[in-house]
């Protein structure tokens, strides 16, 4: 045996290794063997009469869990083994949130220990309900953005897309018990910097790697600032190349707006991602 993300040899026991025990339960459940060495070779203990008397009480009191803890003997070597199953509730250890990844053990803390706890309750982040902000905070000019585009795209029906705002927040699953989430604030929201610091869009044109001739900032609802940054791009930063056809112009530019709209949806994507875990 080796030690991977469900298993871990433990020469004797000691209280600090409920951490171990924590980690499994918040993670995908594990087994954890006392008196092997880090090879997984049987070495045995003497106290495990004591142990098995202690550690179920020990364990229930201070984790509140009960994991099923097993005697066992190789070759007149006594050990023990500790089989702790994935716990749908969080489970902590001293006031921390302990995480099994791989085969090592993680203090949960900041954006990470708030995304376990969230899922740990069948929730994400985006889905969290504020109760500081209500309808009257959203912008109407991201509503009709929305519903431009999604008339286009016909993902949505015509009879959703004419109901009133609420309503269609109510559709999208982004309103629960008439209060809004923090989705729905950071996609349709006046100012989502109010709930998220940094959620705007910052363009800079650079003639080198670190010379910054000039460069803009684009607030307002995702909706919103997709669409200004968009623009910006198209008249300001792309050089647009000119061609006729008869008395027409045409002007094309080196990248499809397809691929550039993608790429600046990607872009606030992936910046929720690092910033709150999504």
């Amino acid at each position: 045996m080796i030690e991977n993300q469900n298993t871990e040899f433990k020469k004797i026991w000691k209280d600090e290794y409920l951490k171990s025990v924590c980690a499994f339960a918040n993670a995908q459940g594990g087994i954890l063997y006392i008196g092997l060495n880090d090879d997984g070779i049987v070495v045995g203990i003497d106290n495990y009469k004591k142990l098995l008397e202690d550690l179920p009480n020990k364990i229930r009191d201070i984790l509140g869990i009960v994991p099923q803890i097993n005697y066992k003997t190789k070759d007149n070597k006594h050990y023990l083994e500790i089989i702790v199953k994935s716990y749908n509730a969080p489970v902590s250890f001293r006031g921390h949130f302990y995480y099994r990844s791989g085969s090592t053990i993680q203090d949960l803390n900041g954006p990470v220990l708030e995304k376990f706890l969230l899922e740990k309750k069948g929730k994400k982040w985006d889905g969290v309900i504020i109760d500081i902000f209500s309808f009257e905070d959203l912008s109407p000019v991201a509503f009709d953005i929305f519903r431009k585009k999604a008339r286009l795209s016909k993902r949505i029906s015509e009879d959703d897309l004419t109901e009133n705002n609420e309503k269609l927040l109510e559709i999208l699953g982004l309103i629960e018990n008439g209060k809004l989430t923090r989705a729905a604030f950071l996609s349709f929201g006046k100012e989502p910097e109010r709930l998220v610091t940094g959620s705007y869009v910052k363009i800079g044109f650079f003639s080198s790697h670190t010379d910054l001739l000039y460069h803009d900032e684009i607030h307002g609802s995702l909706f919103e600032q997709i669409e200004k940054t968009m623009d910006i791009l198209l008249t300001k930063y792309l050089k647009a190349n000119i061609a006729y056809e008869g008395l027409s112009r045409t002007e094309t530019y080196d990248y499809p707006e397809n691929a550039l709209r993608e790429a600046i949806l990607n872009a606030l994507i992936h910046k929720c991602q690092v910033s709150q875990g999504c």
